[in-house]
Parts: C-alpha cells; structure tokens; sequence
C-alpha cells in the first residue's frame, strides 16, 4: 500500500518515538504519518537490526528517520529500512545535539546543502518509497533566506519528495539542544514563502504548533504539519486529528478505549520480556485535566517499574481517572 498524504505527522523525538508510543498514536490517529527515532546510519549498518528497525504492522504510514552524511551509507541504510517495510525515509538535517554535530550528521549539514543533495540522490537511486528531508531555517550566522533556499534547491534538484521545515534556526554554538527547541524565534513566514517559491514540491511546516486548530491555519499555506511535544505530552489531542484534519472518524472516541485496544499489543510485549514501564512512559499526558490524572500518573510511575509489572498494573491506574473523554479538545 502506498501513502501519500501529508497533511498531518508527529515528528521524529529523540528517546520518545519508539515503537510503543508509535502503536499508542497509531490507536488515535489512522491518518497521521508517524516517524521513528533518528537512527545513525552507523547503527544501521553495524547494529541489531531487527531491534532498532522492527517496528508493528499497525504504525503503516510509518517512516524511517535517517542521521548520516556519506551517501553509501545512506543508500545503503535507505534501502535496508525499504526491506523492512518503511513507508519513507527521511534525512535528518535539523537535529543540534553535539554528538549529531560530531559525526557530522543533522543539523550541521545546512552548511553543506550539496553533500545533502548527494545524500538524497543516493537514496533515491536504492530505493522505489519516497525520501524526504527535515531540516531547520539555518544555523549559527546563516540568513534564512539564503540558507534554506539553498538546500532546497539542492535537495529538490536531487529528488527529494518533500521538504520538512522546523522553522527555528538552530544555534550550534551556544544553546543547548533543549535551549534550540525553545529560544530561536519562530518563523513561520519564512516557511509560507519557501513554499511559494517552490509551489510543486510537498513542504511541511513544524515547531511550535500546540494544537489542531494551530494545524488548520497552517494548512491553508503549506501542504503539512507536522506536531512535535504537543503529541507527545498530550497525546488526547490526537483523538480529533482524523475528524478535524481528514474528514474521517477517530479510530477511537476516549482515551480508556485507547488504552483498551492497546492491551493485546502490551501483553505480547510483556510476553517477549519487555518491561511495562519502557511502554507505560508514554502514557504520563494521555489524561491531561481530567479528574484523577494524578493519581493515575502517580501509579504506573510507583508500580509499572516494579519486576513483574503487568497490565494490571495499567488496568487499576485507567481505573482512578472519571470516565470523560479526556481534557476539553479546543484550541
């Protein structure tokens, strides 16, 4: 099966989107294209793979992210997540932790836009899915309006199908990589024009979007939006992305028949030795302003990390939040 709509995806969270909370989104959102975890094309081609590249059948959309810089290996890398049954593969060229900087992977790449290019092209010649690239505005003393230009034309020039912009720079020398998700300024106009300059090619804007309704009037200038921490850390929201978003119905109507329906999905986990709480993380804002969310959180924290812990354990936190839907999903 093949998608191709991009209206709507949660972004790629270093330590947070794995497998589990991809399945736990997957449950609120049919439409939503989900993506992993960056992965080092190191660890691809040197590293368990079924571990970091197994994912479940359910996640479908579900795209591979991609941290790398030579173009062998990311052909390489690319085409063993196609073999895995990755709905796309996407470059990282955005991220600001050091270690990125180190290998000279993410966000560092805005200042080589042609090895982007060269990187991207590479992919497209291994593998038959999309290949995409996220990036910021810029780094360090970059203009904007230069630097994202330039790797866009590059990249596009080399086949990217679409073009992911968090629309911060990102300052390598002297913010933290915490401090890079929150202290450059927003731009989204910046974004609105580099989609007017290439009105044929899919650009998706990300960064600072707390909600659906932020997402609907991004719509209306760019072709996607892709929600970062607002997914994750109220992840209720996502009950309404399908209906307000595509015109669909939600797979589920509350959150407890969320967690109802992932129940099967967490046994066989506990069954193949993982801990509960290496799943049960995921779930800290899936009660957010509901009476009893506290309670809940207090739970799964004291007893989903004990030896052992079973879905009992998610089964009597669920059971000390009222049954409401979830917080009010409004702006």
């Amino acid at each position: 099966m093949k998608y191709h709509d991009r209206r709507f995806a949660i972004a790629p969270m270093m330590d947070w989107t794995d497998r589990h909370c991809r399945v736990f989104h997957r449950l609120m959102t049919r439409h939503a294209r989900l993506y992993t975890e960056m992965l080092t094309t190191g660890a691809i081609l040197h590293g368990d793979r079924r571990r970091l590249l197994g994912f479940d059948s359910s996640e479908h959309p579900v795209a591979l992210q991609l941290g790398g810089s030579d173009p062998r290996d990311l052909a390489a890398s690319a085409k063993i997540g196609e073999d895995f049954g990755y709905d796309e593969i996407n470059l990282n060229v955005g991220c600001p932790s050091d270690r990125v900087k180190d290998g000279r992977f993410g966000a560092c790449l805005m200042a080589e836009p042609a090895l982007v290019a060269r990187g991207v092209d590479a992919m497209k010649r291994a593998v038959n899915i999309p290949v995409t690239v996220k990036c910021r505005l810029g780094i360090d003393e970059q203009d904007p309006e230069i630097a994202l230009d330039a790797l866009a034309r590059e990249v596009i020039a080399a086949g990217a199908d679409a073009l992911i912009v968090h629309a911060r720079k990102a300052w390598l020398n002297g913010l933290s990589p915490k401090e890079n998700r929150d202290i450059p300024p927003l731009d989204y106009d910046r974004v609105y024009r580099l989609k007017a300059a290439f009105p044929e090619v899919p650009i998706i804007i990300n960064g600072g979007i707390a909600s659906l309704a932020e997402a609907a009037q991004h719509l209306a200038r760019v072709d996607g939006v892709m929600l970062g921490r607002a997914a994750y850390q109220e992840p209720w929201r996502l009950l309404a992305a399908d209906p307000e978003l595509f015109g669909a119905a939600a797979p589920h109507a509350a959150m407890k028949d969320v967690f109802e329906a992932m129940m099967p999905y967490i046994a066989n986990q506990l069954a193949q030795g993982i801990r509960l709480h290496s799943i049960t993380r995921h779930f800290v804002g899936a009660f957010h302003g509901v009476p009893g969310a506290r309670a809940f959180r207090r739970h799964l924290a004291e007893n989903g990390v004990k030896p052992g812990a079973g879905v009992s354990v998610l089964r009597d936190a669920i059971a000390l939040v009222e049954d409401r839907v979830a917080a009010p999903i409004a702006a």
